[in-house]
């Protein structure tokens, strides 16, 4: 095992962990309609052109573009009317030249129609016959066939997280069955013997039960299964089977508390005992959450977190997240919201190591402030409090007052 607490910075700690975690994306095949959140497991392409027929994208006559050309509002151009296309169903009609159809948006186009002249920039003026005010060019008011999207094309690749935007446009596609990773299990283990579930009346000494149920919600907002194996007790052996209960069950097991130097911390003695190559790294150059453990247990990742709320959030979300993304072989990340803020204080830190703080957003008037919210990282209002967090690179020894931050929402 490496030395206790030989601090590590973040990148290199989350690098050690992650060259040495196998990955094996399951695939199931899910309802389209419930698949907002999940990730795609397999390329999807498509089974047909989209839009599958040339259609308008107003309401107009449907016209052949060299018919209009050259026509204005003081020499229009003068057009048969063929017919009016009926929504739903292909036009019974073709255009020949001189002629033109009434169109609603979203109607198919006739034969040899190319273009569509906007209602307002024509005119009736004898029965059978219509004003063009406006001259069009080709395809012009038109999605022309597959303009969207080929039939065989890729659509989505795999290692995407589906958005409403996805969800769409593999229905427009008839796709209503996808394959998508399998949702990865992630095992929670609370420790302390003066931590009590949230709904038992607090005595002397004891605190209600947090990080279960942060770090479940959190699990779950990033697309893994949450699963609870209670609070255990500072011992060993209860421990121990208890992370190996969870570890046999889960893809990822994540232990709270007992990650610091203190006589009774057993966390990293029972990961040692889960299998090899047990504990990777035990210590990150961090600010909060210094004594954190990352190891690899018979091919699973399995986390100890520090027992303090605050520290135990921010440090799930620079390691557990990535572990999670990985397992659903999330390839295309996008950019954790954020925004740019001034910050209103001046902060100091220690060259060498990464600081997090959390900070509240201000409205100014050049701008976003970024407010500072001091707590010690045993107290979760602090998070309650903040809008999101923002990084002190180990590089600096702090930041000045009026510089622009980036603020990454909680």
């Amino acid at each position: 095992m490496p030395e206790f607490l030989e601090l590590l910075p973040p990148v290199e700690a989350l690098k050690i962990l992650l060259d040495r975690l196998p990955t094996r994306i399951i695939v199931e095949e899910i309802e389209t309609s419930s698949a907002l959140g999940r990730v795609t497991a397999n390329p999807i392409q498509s089974p047909h052109p989209l839009p599958s027929f040339a259609r308008t994208t107003v309401d107009g006559y449907a016209v052949r573009a060299q018919d209009t050309f050259g026509a204005s509002e003081s020499l229009p151009a003068y057009l048969r009317i063929a017919g009016e296309v009926p929504m739903g169903s292909a036009p019974a009609f073709s255009l020949k030249p001189g002629s033109c159809a009434l169109i609603h948006t979203g109607g198919m186009l006739p034969d040899y129609a190319d273009a569509v002249v906007m209602l307002e920039y024509t005119q009736s003026v004898r029965e059978g016959e219509v004003e063009i005010l406006r001259a069009v060019g080709v395809a012009e008011n038109v999605l022309e066939l597959g303009e969207d999207v080929e039939k065989g094309q890729v659509i989505i690749p795999p290692g995407v997280r589906l958005r409403p935007a996805e969800i769409g446009g593999l229905m427009a596609l008839g796709i209503t069955h996808v394959g998508v990773a399998r949702k990865p299990r992630v095992g929670i283990l609370s420790s302390g013997d003066e931590v009590i579930p949230p709904d038992v009346e607090l005595g002397p000494g004891q605190v209600r039960d947090i990080n279960t149920y942060t770090l479940a919600a959190l699990v779950e907002d990033l697309g893994a299964f949450p699963v609870s194996y209670g609070i255990i007790a500072d011992q060993f052996e209860p421990m121990r089977i208890a992370a190996a209960t969870a570890l046999e069950a889960c893809d990822v097991v994540v232990i709270t508390a007992g990650s610091s130097a203190s006589t009774r911390d057993l966390t990293a003695q029972v990961i040692d005992e889960l299998g090899k190559p047990g504990v990777l790294v035990h210590g990150v150059n961090v600010r909060p959450g210094k004594p954190t453990i990352l190891a690899i247990c018979k091919e699973k990742a399995v986390i100890g977190l520090p027992g303090n709320p605050v520290s135990a959030l921010v440090i799930a979300s620079i390691f557990i997240k990535p572990v999670i993304d990985a397992l659903l072989g999330l390839e295309q990340t996008r950019p954790q919201p954020s925004i740019t803020a001034r910050l209103t204080l001046n902060l100091s830190s220690q060259a060498g190591r990464e600081d997090w703080i959390p900070v509240r957003l201000l409205a100014g008037e050049d701008g976003y402030q970024a407010d500072p919210v001091f707590g010690k990282s045993n107290l979760i209002f602090t998070l309650v409090r903040a809008d999101g967090l923002i990084r002190i690179p180990a590089d600096a020894t702090g930041l000045p007052a009026g510089q622009l931050v980036e603020v990454i929402f909680l």
